[in-house]
């Protein structure tokens, strides 16, 4: 069942370029802001309401006020050729006198909107200037006979460089006029209990609010939408789980449990309770004979990768292959140094595939790399099935990249990864079971929208022995206390990260810099060796960096957020971040997840320059109450919204463009119910309507091609 679009909806898709006005240099600007066709431009809602219904005495206006007037155009100041000032015309009515001012004006054009002698209903933002009464650039110029064409309520829209709100409304009037009428698709009952209007009135109405209440998320209109673009969500979410594990017979990895049981005994630790309960999760999941889509969420330090090592070789003892997927290199090279380390007494070979060429396969029992002779040897090895583990970038998903018998595809942190890349991952062997990790806590409702077709399992303890970072807020004027315990700490031989939002210093803001505070730590602290590692430096620079501070070379490590991931170091025990109240409450978690990692106490410091924000302060009050990441990812949810939660780091979450998930959260349990009612009693045309009006996740472009 996949979802082509009706003809009655054809012309919802026509380019942008279609509607009335809009050549190539306006359809690029919206494209960059909107998006390419009809349908993005309606989706594209209003932010506020201009209302010219004010029409107050010149001698009682407000300033800064949105009024509207009736005057008389009595006399035009022209600037004098190549003197810089502004046009002005002087306006008048019974109640006062009124200054029109126009800059860059052409006199042509201000000569016919304001003929001196008439009058003109004027409309606009006043300002009071030297006791005089002006309008910059008047919104509206009309005779007073066409008052009527004056609209008394104007939607605000969200702009970028070069797109006007005059533009943008009359691009979305011209788009309205292409909704068709179409057929409900929502069931009459949930109409009915909720007082929605169809799709085209609500569409209609969102675009003409009449008060602020219009642009509530819970008015009708808006609601009515919102609930749409969630069915759609849950209905792509329930074709992807139908195409990867219904209509895909699997088959069981059962395990004898012999390699598990070796590791286990080889392990200097104990497993945590949620380690061995997610462990029997994903191992009764594995000996099912249909396939395995689960997601692994773990806060930061918790234990994922054993829990994936484990499901690894449960895969091995059935006889198949198990790979993993990272982000990036470093995640990678992480990911694999750490695999290698527990499977040493095992005597397993691991091996690492990269991009440009490069691969390496350990040898068995041994800590060291030890390069394969070549590329091609790695992949021989994957292809006749004598390398049975690997840990790979994106290299993974080449096609040259062919494996004997996968059984087992570990995508770590998801949200880089986008659906089609997970679905191509499974893909690549026969009935292959497919896990994907995270590290970043995210909220429940977040989570069974953008994943809802993954079973579900947590970590939530860290294990045993790791004791709670002790998380301080500390204003900017205490940095001198701060470096002077960090030279005590230094002397103890402690580790330490200092974490700068930049990487040079800005002229627009006055924030730390890391190139900077590196220079100033290098002279306060002369006895120490200080690392520097941020984004803008070439990638092996920024590795040696990393590789002295994770070998002890340097004490301290003065790095950006490359740092946020994949950068595991338990002998650092110290994290301070400068400015945390310019970073979101997800990130500065998971930065100071960076500390933590053993058994001795740990210190997260957060320096703030005030004055603080009601949100910034609460949301370092959060970090300081609390070391749970679940927790965290709830508060970060209500404190910023779902669009500020997503951002980059959650990418490969779909953005809605008409539900907030914090506004809309019992809309959301209500699209799971109905997606479940309706995809199995509603017809193919009916579903593959609302998919192409409302759903642009990658699965359903992806499963559309075929």
């Amino acid at each position: 069942m996949h979802p082509k679009r009706p003809a009655e909806i054809f012309q919802l898709f026509a380019a942008t370029t279609s509607l009335s006005g809009v050549g190539t240099k306006l359809a690029s600007l919206l494209e960059k802001r909107v998006g390419h066709y009809v349908i993005d431009v309606l989706r594209h809602l209003p932010i506020g309401l201009i209302d010219r219904s004010q029409r107050p005495l010149l001698a009682d206006v407000s300033d800064g006020s949105i009024a509207t007037f009736n005057v008389l155009v009595v006399k035009h100041d022209r600037p004098p050729r190549g003197i810089r000032r502004p046009y002005r015309v002087f306006c008048e009515n019974e109640t006062g006198a009124l200054e029109l001012i126009f800059f860059h004006a052409h006199d042509d054009f201000v000569s016919k909107q304001l003929p001196i002698g008439e009058r003109r209903l004027v409309s606009g933002r006043v300002e009071l200037f030297q006791g005089r009464i002006q309008m910059a650039h008047p919104d509206h110029i009309l005779p007073p006979s066409q008052a009527d064409k004056m609209p008394i309520f104007e939607p605000v829209y969200p702009l970028t460089a070069g797109l006007t709100t005059k533009t943008i409304r009359r691009t979305i009037a011209d788009a309205l006029t292409r909704i068709p009428d179409l057929p409900e698709w929502i069931a009459p009952s949930v109409i009915q209990q909720h007082g929605w209007p169809s799709f085209a009135t609500a569409m209609r109405a969102v675009h003409f609010p009449q008060t602020a209440a219009d642009l509530l998320h819970t008015s009708p209109a808006r609601a009515r939408l919102a609930f749409d673009e969630l069915l759609a969500n849950q209905l792509a979410l329930k074709m992807v789980r139908q195409s990867a594990v219904e209509t895909t017979p699997g088959r069981s990895y059962l395990g004898d449990g012999k390699i598990t049981r070796k590791l286990k005994a080889s392990l200097p630790f104990e497993l945590t309770n949620s380690q061995a309960r997610v462990i029997e999760e994903i191992s009764k999941d594995q000996s099912l004979p249909k396939r395995m889509l689960r997601m692994l969420q773990g806060d930061v330090g918790s234990g994922k990768t054993l829990v994936a090592l484990w499901a690894m070789l449960t895969t091995l003892e059935a006889g198949a292959q198990a790979a993993l997927l990272a982000p990036t290199e470093v995640l990678a090279r992480q990911h694999h140094a750490t695999i290698q380390a527990l499977l040493a007494p095992l005597e397993i070979e691991v091996g690492l595939l990269l991009g440009q060429g490069r691969s390496t396969v350990t040898s068995k029992g041994q800590n060291d790399f030890k390069p394969s002779t070549s590329r091609k040897g790695t992949l021989n090895a994957l292809a006749n099935g004598t390398l049975s583990i690997v840990v790979g970038t994106h290299a993974l998903l080449s096609e040259m990249v062919e494996f004997k018998n996968l059984g087992l595809a570990v995508v770590d942190e998801q949200h880089r990864f986008g659906v089609r890349q997970r679905i191509l991952f499974g893909q690549k062997g026969t009935h292959v079971d497919v896990m994907v990790m995270t590290a970043t806590p995210i909220p429940r409702s977040l989570a069974m929208t953008a994943y809802g077709d993954l079973d579900h399992s947590r970590l939530d303890e860290k294990p045993i022995g790791r004791l709670p970072i002790d998380t301080r807020v500390l204003p900017s004027d205490r940095l001198n206390d701060v470096i002077a315990g960090l030279a005590r700490a230094f002397r103890e031989g402690k580790r330490a990260y200092w974490i700068c939002p930049l990487v040079e210093e800005s002229d627009k803001l006055d924030i730390a810099a890391a190139k900077d505070r590196y220079a100033a730590l290098e002279h306060t602290l002369p006895n120490v060796c200080v690392a520097l590692a941020h984004g803008k430096m070439k990638a092996g620079e920024r590795d040696n960096a990393m590789r002295a501070f994770r070998d002890g070379a340097a004490q301290l490590l003065v790095a950006t957020t490359v740092v946020e991931v994949g950068v595991d170091v338990p002998e650092a025990s110290i994290i301070v971040i400068e400015h945390a109240e310019r970073f979101g409450l997800a990130q500065l978690h998971q930065l100071r997840g960076r500390v933590g990692r053993s058994a001795q106490q740990s210190s997260c410091l957060l320096i703030y320059q005030g004055p603080l924000s009601d949100t910034s302060l609460k949301r370092l009050n959060v970090m300081r109450d609390t070391n749970d990441g679940f927790v965290i990812a709830e508060q970060d949810l209500e404190l910023r919204g779902p669009g500020e939660f997503l951002g980059q780091r959650q990418s490969g979450i779909p953005e809605f463009v008409l539900a907030d998930l914090s506004a809309h959260r019992n809309l959301l349990m209500l699209a799971r119910t109905e997606a479940e009612y309706f995809f199995d009693n509603s017809d193919t045309s009916q579903l593959n309507m609302l998919l192409s009006l409302f759903e642009r996740d990658s699965a359903v472009k992806f499963l559309a091609s075929g």
